[in-house]
């Protein structure tokens, strides 16, 4: 795919023009050849089934018809006008409705001739109908389409200039009439072999036009093994460069870390925890740059890992910082480790936005002569003028929040040699995608609650039961404790949101009148929304009615219950997440999904999902099923995401077996400098290329 024809703009291709390759570019990032040779078809249309009128049913998907246009008719008026026609087989008839490029298709249709009409049947009045079908004349079926007939994504404002899914595939018709020659082989005959592929060029003329559902098959294996191997490759190939490159700094002694497990350590460490704690120490002790990710469930005990591992950077002369993405969190960070610091004689600081200038000038004389040895902040310790004297460790928690960009500036604090950094999240990652997004981080993961820590107890209550939760709420605010009301973020409408909170926010003082009540939203200043969120931790309210703003992290262990209303409009790991604020602390703890009766399929999914497990890796493995996984981590923006064909909610063993044949090449040759790698080589070259086109994003 590195070949020169490849790259050729694509308003050279016959049938295309600059017009056309306007729209593709903005509409679909479609810039040359080799973009639309992999703009694969999302399905396929089975041009030998043909359904009879009779035969339709409510939960058919998509179906084509073979009959007569009887009549058409204009109805309505201005916007709201409609083109309804009746297509009539032997078995009966139906209506087609187009309400979008009414025009248009009144002119194109024809009375009294045969069409084939394609889309999904729905039932009006007792009668099926089609709306937008796929219209062709019977005289008009091409050669091209075969018995699978390729459908390709596009957009409204290219159907509204004529760029349908079948002006995109007589495109790639014409296009893949030049280019066989030009298709060269990416994988080694050896892998080939190994796994019964077809070969590259035979992949890509069958995943457009198949001769039938087995060539599909064939040619889908073939490329989605080709993504995800070469995925795997270059993050393998990244983390064995790195490893072999990137000395570390190396932290044997342990004297304080010893007499804190002795004298100053609470409880014992899960098993969980000691076996996460050996995995860094034998990376700290490496003489390598340590590079791990530290996956933990809400509430298994990540902070108090860090803290083991900032203390052996102290124990070895080094410092260690943790950087937040919020001054709450940079603050309960703080605060729970203080309390150590103090006893063994550490200087822990921390650095904020709101830190004062007076005191940012202190801190940055201690962090610069090394005596501050732990530093915990946010954002503001990547400005330019915090200046450490030997940065050993760098604890990044809940990475996603920051951009890659940002963190290397962490790196870089150390000149000399390159910090350790371990990268810690709460939002648990399936396997697959964890695999994919950080290939080239070691994962470590605290699987078990601590000691004491009680399971959430989960159920499901319908609106008409919210006089008894609140009942229940009474309860539990009876023994102290304290509730969360979570309302949805209604994304349509911000107007929306804030009116579903503001009805909730009175309804509960109402109910509540004898207790105080919180609120934050998205629309409050962020020192306003703090001070509430102060003020609820001080106890000092009791009831926080808010949108999902509640921070991740934010640590109120007197709260133990937890309302989300409209549960039904949140995906499954925000229910996670949100569930994850309560049960901090030793006593029961309760999250109650509030729904409608009318649920989608989804949406029961989720809910029974969240009421029969707490276990966040069994919860994201099912999100990653339902939602997919670029909304999952909003994995758009990191870049490493932008699979074409292959789908990690449903290819987990083809991802399973393309990195262990990676593992298995990078083992053997690092470099890909052996002759039979040459080609591997070659395609990782140019796809470095293409992985990223600064040049296309504005």
């Amino acid at each position: 795919m590195s070949s020169g024809f490849f790259h050729t703009k694509i308003e050279f291709l016959k049938g295309v023009g600059p017009q056309r390759a306007t729209l593709l570019q903005t509409e679909l990032g479609i810039f040359t050849y080799g973009d639309l040779i992999q703009h694969y078809p999302f399905r396929y249309m089975d041009r030998t089934q043909f359904h009879q009128v009779a035969e339709l049913t409510e939960d058919m998907q998509y179906v084509q018809i073979k009959g007569r246009i009887l009549e058409k008719n204009l109805l309505g008026e201005g916007r709201k006008q409609r083109l309804s026609a009746i297509i009539r087989d032997a078995s009966g008839e139906m209506e087609l409705v187009w309400f979008k490029g009414v025009k248009f298709m009144t002119t194109q249709l024809k009375v009294n001739h045969e069409y084939i009409a394609f889309g999904k049947p729905s039932l009006f009045n007792g009668k099926f109908n089609m709306a937008h079908p796929e219209l062709e004349e019977t005289s008009e079926i091409k050669q091209e389409q075969t018995f699978l007939q390729p459908v390709y994504h596009t957009t409204e404002k290219l159907k509204n200039h004529r760029v349908e899914s079948k002006t995109i595939g007589r495109m790639l018709y014409e296009l893949l009439k030049q280019a066989p020659t030009h298709l060269s082989e990416t994988l080694t005959p050896e892998l080939v072999d190994r796994y019964r592929m077809v070969s590259k060029r035979e992949a890509m003329l069958q995943i457009h036009f198949p001769k039938n559902w087995d060539t599909l098959a064939a040619a889908r294996f073939r490329l989605k093994f080709e993504e995800l191997f070469y995925t795997q490759l270059k993050l393998l190939r990244t983390a064995t460069k790195r490893k072999a490159e990137l000395a570390g700094q190396i932290f044997s002694k342990t004297p304080t870390l010893t007499e804190f497990y002795k004298n100053h350590l609470p409880f014992d460490l899960t098993n969980a925890q000691k076996r996460v704690v050996r995995e860094i120490y034998q990376d700290v002790t490496s003489g390598k740059q340590m590079n791990r990710l530290l996956q933990g469930d809400v509430g298994s005990g990540k902070t108090i890992v860090a803290f083991v591992t900032m203390l052996l950077a102290t124990d070895n002369g080094a410092q260690a910082c943790i950087m937040a993405p919020t001054e709450i969190l940079a603050d309960q960070h703080y605060q729970g480790l203080k309390q150590y610091a103090d006893k063994l004689g550490i200087v822990l600081g921390k650095l904020t936005g709101s830190t004062k200038k007076a005191e940012r000038r202190v801190l940055h004389e201690q962090l610069r002569s090394g005596e501050m040895q732990m530093i915990v902040g946010t954002h503001a310790l990547l400005e330019d003028e915090v200046q450490f004297q030997n940065l050993g460790l760098c604890i990044v928690d809940e990475q996603h929040r920051f951009g890659v960009a940002q963190r290397s500036k962490l790196w870089q604090k150390n000149p000399r040699i390159i910090p350790h950094v371990l990268v810690m999240t709460a939002t648990p990652i399936p396997r697959t995608l964890a695999m994919t997004l950080y290939g080239d981080l070691e994962v470590s993961v605290i699987d078990e609650l601590p000691a004491g820590r009680k399971e959430i107890i989960t159920v499901h209550r319908y609106d008409a039961n919210r006089l008894r939760v609140f009942g229940f709420i009474k309860e539990q605010l009876k023994l102290g404790r304290q509730a969360y009301i979570v309302y949805p973020l209604i994304e349509e409408s911000e107007g929306l949101e804030y009116k579903d909170l503001m009805d909730g926010y009175e309804s509960v003082t109402r109910a509540f009148p004898e207790y105080r009540v919180s609120m934050v939203h998205g629309k409050m200043k962020p020192q306003d929304k703090d001070f509430e969120m102060q003020r609820f931790l001080k106890h000092e309210t009791h009831i926080m009615v808010a949108t999902t703003v509640i921070e991740v992290g934010v640590n109120v262990p007197n709260a133990s219950v937890m309302v989300i209303e409209n549960a039904e409009r949140f995906g499954l790991a925000q229910l996670h997440q949100l569930r994850g604020r309560v049960g901090r602390g030793a006593d029961q703890s309760y999250c109650v999904l509030m729904t409608g009766y009318k649920l989608s399929k989804e949406g029961k999914t989720r809910i029974e999902t969240m009421v029969r497990t707490n276990n966040g890796f069994e919860i994201a493995d099912i999100d990653l099923k339902l939602r997919g996984p670029g909304d999952l981590m909003g994995t758009q923006q990191s870049g490493v995401l932008d699979l074409l064909i292959a789908d990690l909610a449903k290819d987990a063993k083809i991802l399973k077996e393309s990195r262990a044949a990676a593992l298995e090449i990078i083992e053997k040759d690092p470099d890909l400098s052996l002759p039979e790698h040459t080609n591997l080589l070659r395609h990782i070259r140019s796809l470095s290329h293409n992985t990223v086109n600064w040049s296309r994003i504005s």
